[in-house]
């Protein structure tokens, strides 16, 4: 067994890894020869406002009296500047906004797997670009550009993490910060001729990251007073600075303002999804090189917002994040056909560099070129674009470029996928082969079928045949020159397919007893099971999918007549069915009392009402709060092991135990769903008990006096039937509810912050990340216990158990291998990696749930002094 498990975990690992070698390998480029405009740009430097979670509805709107949030950038839309909304694209978080607005490309996907806080690719932006960069803000925004950066040129000024608390009184003292800085650091400017010198560069960029407005808006909500506010501090604090500035620079007129922000936040204070309130975002330029405001009689927008927003008369310019529209330019039709030129050069350049990698790697006869851009066709647009531009046909030079952009940038994606069919094909070889041999593993070892003898001329030949078969995949691969990576995937399926056909005799003896099996019931069996899997599958998209198959549930009995076996257990099995299937159509989001349990549980409700009751009144967290929720979230675990292992009582107490921090960790209604998931699972394990009586009298125990610890021999252990596949089903099936009851992948990627405000409010995204998981592991926890429960009653060999639940897992991971993207947007791209390695971890998760469900029901502490009772 032991070799097994090592054997799946390796599997495992690589059909994991594999998706990040087909799908999220780093686009990315290097060692293009760099391009640049002829021309002289308008402006000698850049000043650029970035408001950390400013949504445009609220920047733009009036207040009820019809005054404007920020009067100062109000009438630079009126009369000095272009306006518009900025689309943000998803994940709608600081680090890729701020990469698609400074380094103008979106989140290189291959990053997902390598950190959070900073873009660990190696990615060129504008202010490596740039003279000098100076960058004032915060320390989880600033550095990433600076790293990135080749030389001595981007320098930040930080302010400590402390300082972004959400429970502070006054988080503008952050926006505060960086314009009291900017300004203290164009005094010294004055007074430092080395200093001076260089802020008078061409080529200086200025960057101020404001985060204020974010941090209110995660603490107060995007619609508070605070909020509000702030916005109409940073409007005062940008007239100062472009005064002062102005003033240093007297008023050459060469520099260039930007007013824009990273991704916008909901009405409950989060971001990180697609919803219109975190994606559309302000933008506002104006100064050298940025066109005046354009007076226009009729505009249509699909959101409808102009006319609220009391902006209908001036154009409004809209862009997607990391795409500078030549709509704003305010410069010559020569120059910006020849920036259009430039830019394509330079995405045609990335384009020969991919195609030259993968030529290399390819062999000739088996190389496929990209059709639509060959060296004549690009030889070809090149010389006529630059034909126009002689001929100043602009406009027909910009189209023509635009149209080279396109062919290009599909290129780049034909070379980049260039591989991903012939992988593709390997690692679903490789699933197909791992799953049919766990079938054949459970139906050798846990069933009653003749279990045959190997045949050693055969086996060997096998071996030879399927050894030969690897050396010449593997000498494919190497006059290829591919990866080290590739030859794992294509590899894996050699040893997998080899040990599915060495039990070729168990694979006769299957398919003898299906041909004897009644075809209705074989075909009944299978559309069951399918449809369970889709089941499954569906509810990782649409949450009210495990609705209906709670509503399946609660018809359980009815079918199997347990209805006339057990009415009262059956009925509140039905019941608490219905009541569960309520929470995924919600938003996202024993015989001893146990008193000081039940204390715990009232304290924790206290805790909460009292800190956010706190935070209200802007007065913090209070620290005897803060106490309490880490004692009694570190206690959680430990509690439960002082209490009897009899089979109700440690139940009841792991639940109780367990409701306390997740209670600290809740805003709304998911604090009820622990209760009612706890009750069904008591109802699940009583019906557990009666459907024993297909197998006889002996098997059905006594709840009353089953005792955790009580070790049962594992002679006493039966053979599989059909109902174990059922129960196997039914946990994979609970499993899935407890992650999805009360969320999804989106609510964890922009879970509510105020869910950890008992525990800390100074921002922490690894504190805070580990809070949240342990929040969505608690119901696992309790499923898990509940099924050790059924495990112990119906004596269910957990491996038989283990092999089930990876067949179910496995054909879910199958599925979502096909659907993973990496195009789209990245709400679409994070979540099909999510599924696909929630299910590839699933294995691996529940062989630790179970560790940990053990422990927590056979386990006791005896504490000194305590009288030890033994069970009767």
């Amino acid at each position: 067994m032991l070799i097994f498990i090592i054997a799946g975990l390796l599997v495992h690992c690589v059909f994991l890894a594999s998706i990040f070698d087909i799908y999220f390998t780093s686009p990315l480029v290097h060692g293009m020869t760099p391009q640049r405009t002829p021309l002289p740009p308008p402006a000698k430097r850049l000043v650029l406002f970035i408001a950390d979670g400013l949504r445009a509805d609220t920047l733009y709107e009036l207040d009820d009296n019809g005054t404007p949030q920020a009067p100062y950038l109000r009438n630079i839309i009126e009369y000095k500047g272009s306006w518009g909304v900025s689309h943000t694209h998803v994940p709608t978080e600081s680090r890729p906004g701020h990469v698609a607005l400074i380094a103008g490309f979106y989140e290189d996907v291959s990053a997902v797997a390598k950190g959070w806080k900073e873009n660990p690719v190696e990615f060129d932006s504008v202010f490596n670009e740039s003279k000098y960069t100076w960058s004032w803000g915060s320390p989880d925004i600033l550095p990433m550009f600076a790293k990135g950066a080749s030389g001595d040129h981007v320098y930040t000024y930080c302010y400590t993490a402390e300082k972004e608390d959400f429970g502070a009184q006054d988080a503008t003292k952050l926006d505060t910060w960086v314009f009291d800085h900017v300004k203290n650091f164009f005094r010294a400017a004055r007074s430092n001729q080395t200093l001076f010198s260089k802020v008078n560069e061409e080529k200086v960029v200025l960057f101020l990251h404001l985060l204020g407005i974010d941090t209110n808006g995660h603490a107060h909500r995007p619609n508070s007073r605070e909020y509000k506010d702030n916005i109409r501090k940073v409007d005062e604090g940008i007239n100062d600075i472009v005064s002062m500035l102005e003033d240093f620079y007297g008023n050459d007129g060469k520099t260039a303002f930007i007013l824009t922000s990273d991704h916008g936040m909901t009405d409950w204070g989060s971001h990180g999804a697609g919803h219109p309130s975190e994606t559309l975002t302000p933008l506002i330029a104006w100064g050298a090189g940025v066109n005046y405001p354009q007076k226009v009689t009729f505009q249509f927008f699909e959101d409808e917002f102009l006319k609220e927003w009391k902006l209908e008369k001036w154009k409004r310019l809209d862009v997607n994040q990391g795409i500078l529209p030549l709509d704003y330019l305010n410069n010559s039709a020569h120059f910006k056909a020849e920036s259009m030129f430039t830019n394509a050069v330079q995405i045609l350049e990335q384009f020969k560099i991919k195609m030259t990698q993968k030529k290399e790697t390819t062999l000739s006869f088996l190389f496929t070129p990209f059709q639509l851009l060959s060296d004549t066709e690009q030889i070809n647009i090149l010389r006529k674009a630059r034909s126009y531009i002689h001929q100043e046909k602009y406009h027909e030079a910009v189209s023509l470029c635009k149209t080279l952009i396109s062919l290009a940038l599909e290129g780049l994606s034909y070379y980049h996928t260039y591989d991903r069919l012939f992988l593709g094909i390997s690692v679903v070889m490789g699933f197909v082969g791992w799953t049919s041999y766990v079938i054949l593993l459970i139906v050798k070892t846990h069933t009653s079928l003749t279990r045959s003898t190997h045949d050693k001329a055969s086996t060997v030949l096998l071996l030879y045949g399927f050894g030969a078969i690897g050396v010449l995949i593997a000498f494919f691969l190497l006059i290829q020159t591919c990866p080290w990576t590739y030859y794992i995937y294509c590899l894996l399926p050699v040893p997998v397919w080899y040990a599915v056909v060495k039990e070729f005799r168990v694979i006769q003896d299957l398919a003898s007893l299906l041909l004897v099996f009644p075809l209705g019931q074989s075909i009944g069996f299978l559309v069951a099971g399918a449809l369970g899997i889709e089941i499954l599958v569906f509810s990782f998209f649409y949450r009210s999918t495990l609705t209906v198959g709670l509503i399946a549930f609660a018809g359980w009995p009815l079918i199997t007549r347990l209805w006339a076996q057990a009415k009262v257990t059956t009925l509140s099995w039905t019941l608490l069915c219905l009541l569960l299937a309520m929470f995924p159509l919600m938003p996202v989001v024993g015989r001893e009392p146990n008193i000081s349990l039940m204390l715990s549980i009232a304290l924790s409700t206290y805790v909460v009402n009292s800190t956010h009751s706190s935070l209200q009144h802007k007065q913090g967290l209070p620290v005897i709060n803060q106490i309490i929720s880490w004692t009694t979230l570190a206690s959680s675990l430990f509690v439960p092991l002082l209490s009897p292992t009899f089979f109700f009582q440690r139940l009841l107490s792991i639940l109780l135990s367990l409701m306390s921090p997740y209670l600290l960790l809740s805003t709304g209604y998911e604090a009820l769903f622990p209760l009612v998931l706890s009750g069904l699972m008591f109802s699940w394990i009583y019906m557990e008990k009666e459907a024993l009586q297909h197998y006889g009298d002996s098997l059905k125990p006594k709840l009353a006096v089953l005792n955790f610890s009580y070790t049962t021999d594992i002679t006493q252990f039966r053979q599989l039937h059909l109902d174990d596949i059922r129960r196997s089903f039914f946990f994979v099936f609970f499993i899935v509810t407890a992650f999805f009851g009360t969320g999804n992948i989106a609510s964890v990627n922009s879970f509510d912050p105020a869910s950890i405000y008992c525990f800390l409010t100074v921002f922490n995204p690894f504190i805070m990340g580990s809070l949240l998981v342990w929040k969505i592991v608690i119901p696992f926890v309790l499923v898990s216990c509940a099924f050790e429960a059924v495990q112990v009653t119906t004596q269910l060999s957990s491996k038989s158990l283990f092999l089930i639940v990876l067949v179910i897992s496995d054909l879910m991971a199958l599925h979502f291998f096909f659907l993973v993207k990496d195009y789209g947007s990245w709400l679409d791209i994070g979540t099909s990696i999510s599924h696909y390695v929630l299910v590839m971890v699933f294995t691996i998760f529940i062989m630790l749930l179970s560790g940990l469900a053990q422990l927590l029901t056979t386990k006791r502490i005896e504490l000194w002094g305590r009288t030890k009772r033994h069970s009767m």
